[in-house]
Parts: C-alpha cells; sequence; structure tokens
C-alpha cells in the first residue's frame, strides 16, 4: 500500500482464465488500483469506458472519485488488455499466430469477458456484494454485470452508458450520425470562421499530399475529420477552437499545416495507446451477426459526412476500413480488424428476461445531447430494465462525469439509495 495526496492505494493483480468457459485453459493478467481513505467502507467498482480504456490514473483526490471515496473504497480495474494487464496490441498480437489466431483471441475481449474478471476479483477481495459506476461503455458492462450476476450487485450508477439491448449496430450508427450533424451544427454556430478554416484545410490537404503526421502518416480529409471527437464533451468542445486557431503557418511557399494543428490531430487520431478501441469498438454492439463495419455501411445515407461533400462534417466515434489501412498503429492488424467485423457467432451480452426482472437499484444519468449514446436508444433501454432510473439532463455531453463528476455521482447514489436527488445535489 502507498499513502499519498491524502489517499491509500493498494494495486491488486490476479490471474483469469482467457476463456472462462475453460477454466483449466490458458491464463491471462488483470490488473486493478484500490483507492480509498477508510477500509472500513463498501465497495464500488469503476468500469471505464472505451473499449479498450484503462482505469483513471489519479494523482490526487478530485472530481467524482473525491466524491466516491466519501462513500467507498474503490477499485479501478484495468479492464483485459488494458493498462496493466495482459496487453492486447500491435506488438502482442502477432505473437498468437495468424490473424485467425489474433481474432480467436480477441473474442474473449467483450463485456462478458471483463464482468467475470470483475467477479473474479471479487471473490479474491472477499466481497459478498459491491456497487459499481460505470461510464460510457463502463455502462454497456454493467448491463451485462446486471444480466450475468446481478446477486453480485448491491446498487448500480451509470453515466452517459445506458446500451441498446436489442438493436444492431447500424441502428447505432444511423443514430450517431443524427446526433453529431446536430453537434457540428452547434459547434460552428459559435464559430462560423472556424468553418471557413476546417474548408480550408480540406482544400489544402487534398492539393497537398505532403502533409504528414509527425508518426509519418498522411493528412486526409477523413483524418481531420476525426477532430470531431472534440463536440463530444462540455468545455473539451471549446479546446477544438483553439486547435483551428493554430491550424496554418505561412511559410515562403505558402500555407502549411503549422506543427501544433498536426500533433492535436495525432493525438486526436491515432490508436497507438488504445488498439482495442478500434478493434473492438463495433463488436460491443455485435450479438449474434457480424457488423460488417456498420459505421462505413451507413455513410452513405448521410452525405454531409462524405469525403465528397464540399466541407465534410466532422465524425465521431466511427471506426473505418482506412483506419487500419493507414494508422501505423493500427496497420499490422489490418486482416484481424476484418475477421471480427465479419465474425457472425458473438454470444448474446445480455439476457433481457433478467434485466425485466431486475432488483438491483439502478440509476442512470442520460445526457439529453449525448452525440455518442443515444438517448432515444438509452430511454428504450431504461424502460426494459426493472427498477432502472433515468436522469434525463442537458447539463453535460457524453464527458459529463469528467466535468462535474461530484454532483453528478451525488445526484446517482441517492437515486440508487432512494434519497432525494435534488437535495443530494445541492449538499457539498
Amino acid at each position: 500500500m502507498a499513502h499519498y495526496r491524502g489517499m491509500d492505494v493498494t494495486d491488486h493483480r490476479i490471474e483469469v482464465p482467457l476463456d472462462h468457459s475453460h477454466p483449466e485453459g490458458e491464463k491471462i493478467s488483470v490488473f486493478a488500483r484500490e483507492v480509498s481513505t477508510d477500509s472500513t467502507k463498501p465497495w464500488l467498482l469503476f468500469l471505464q469506458g472505451g473499449p479498450g480504456g484503462k482505469s483513471p490514473r489519479p494523482g490526487s483526490l478530485s472530481g467524482w472519485l473525491a466524491e466516491a471515496v466519501k462513500h467507498f473504497r474503490v477499485l479501478l480495474l484495468d479492464q483485459r488488455g488494458t493498462g496493466l494487464s495482459t496487453p492486447a496490441n500491435r506488438k502482442t498480437l502477432p505473437l498468437r499466430g495468424d490473424s485467425a489466431a489474433q481474432a480467436r483471441y480477441l473474442e474473449h475481449f467483450r463485456a462478458d469477458s471483463i464482468v467475470r474478471d470483475a467477479e473474479a476479483f471479487r471473490e479474491y477481495l472477499g466481497i459478498d456484494q459491491w456497487s459499481t459506476l460505470g461510464q460510457s461503455y463502463g455502462g454497456f458492462c454493467t448491463l451485462t454485470y446486471l444480466s450475468l450476476f446481478p446477486q453480485s450487485l448491491a446498487r448500480c450508477l451509470v453515466t452517459g452508458g445506458l446500451a441498446s439491448l436489442d438493436q444492431d449496430a447500424k441502428t447505432v450508427y444511423r443514430a450517431t450520425y443524427q446526433r453529431m450533424a446536430e453537434r457540428n451544427r452547434e459547434y460552428f454556430s459559435w464559430y462560423p470562421q472556424d468553418f471557413e478554416t476546417l474548408h480550408r484545410i480540406y482544400e489544402h490537404v487534398r492539393e497537398n499530399r505532403d502533409e504528414r503526421l509527425p508518426n509519418g502518416q498522411q493528412v486526409t480529409v477523413p483524418l481531420v475529420q476525426m477532430l470531431g471527437m472534440y463536440l463530444g464533451g462540455n468545455t473539451r468542445v471549446h479546446l477544438l477552437h483553439h486547435i483551428f486557431e493554430e491550424a496554418f503557418n505561412q511559410t515562403p511557399g505558402g500555407p502549411r499545416l503549422s506543427d501544433a494543428f498536426l500533433d492535436a490531430l495525432q493525438a486526436q487520431s491515432s490508436f497507438a495507446s488504445n488498439p482495442l478501441y478500434a478493434l473492438m469498438h463495433e463488436t460491443i454492439y455485435a450479438q449474434g451477426e457480424a457488423t460488417n463495419f456498420a459505421a462505413e455501411q451507413v455513410l452513405p445515407e448521410f452525405p454531409d459526412f462524405t469525403v465528397h461533400a464540399a466541407t465534410p462534417l466532422l465524425t465521431g466515434e466511427m471506426i473505418f476500413r482506412w483506419h487500419f489501412a493507414e494508422d501505423p498503429a493500427l496497420r499490422p492488424l489490418e486482416d484481424v480488424a476484418r475477421i471480427l467485423a465479419e465474425h457472425e457467432h458473438f454470444a448474446p451480452l445480455y439476457d433481457l428476461d433478467v434485466l425485466a426482472r431486475n432488483t438491483v437499484p439502478v440509476a442512470a444519468a442520460v445526457y439529453h445531447d449525448d452525440v455518442y449514446v443515444d438517448r432515444e436508444l438509452s430511454l428504450r433501454t431504461a424502460s426494459q430494465v426493472a427498477g432502472l432510473q433515468a436522469w434525463v439532463t442537458n447539463e453535460y455531453h457524453h464527458d459529463g462525469i469528467g466535468d462535474e463528476g461530484p454532483a453528478i455521482f451525488r445526484r446517482l447514489l441517492a437515486m440508487a439509495n432512494g434519497a432525494d436527488p435534488e437535495a443530494a445535489a445541492k449538499d457539498q
């Protein structure tokens, strides 16, 4: 155990089966970090967004975590393949064998396996029941947890993560494109000059094929569109304006994209630090049928996002085939991605009958204008889970917990505990 900045921090590592249906088979390592101020408090498991995102690395008690440790010992789980758990990336995956072998390995990296890893940690720590907080994809994992092991859960809190239980990936992406179009319009109404700058950037990269990121990747129109990831935030959205402000440098040879812009674009577009996000993203919607790059299939239905538009709109959480062909961190995994996209036999992630009979208190923040987890699909899910209380708010976007984490946590905890959420929100 280490003690710093007012918190006790303990690292935990366990061995779990790669395939939980064959516990005698290959093992992998899963890491989690415990953060607390009082070891007598009950436990809260934090399920990180993603897929492919490691748990937070707190340097101090702040944000939602500062509020959470008032009530709980918090376990920050590095979901399998991420952080200090056994890694899955362009360096380790090829050691599994050919592309088919790598894809078979990754079939065990979805929410059902993550939840079973969490169960292994619960048993390892000697916990009868614990609470969970799931952000974004962590909310998807929460619904799987409620489906598989509801008896292990005291209460569940979800922020921006009520997954669709019964809609296919193309339906999800149609909603995503619609929300992103709305958010583009909103952003460019604030900063109309940025739309002019974006058009200029597109024209520049269409004419200058030698503009490259620091990692050597060629700058293209679809790559620039990935700056739309900034649109999913509350305060983060305004950082995009500063990126556009510095887009160009004037040189003796004419305008060139600035190093500041190229560095920001690489930070947003490279999957070097989280390749599982790209590899597994559409599999989180797969239940019994192939996704076949659903975002790419649906794209022609939204011509304002295609490269043929004069000024294509900025995209969000969409993964396309070109990512694997062009991103140096993903290129070795291109065929693996294709095999996963074509896989037709992923097991169901949710048990609708169990969820319809749920008795675990669940409180979920549904962000009215969330561009990544659609409001209407979320509310449909809320109606399918017994005892789930949904708080619909337009105060926050998808990263609300990073913006006003303590207030959101207090409100959801009060809802799950049957207390007055308005009073809890005011209780500082």
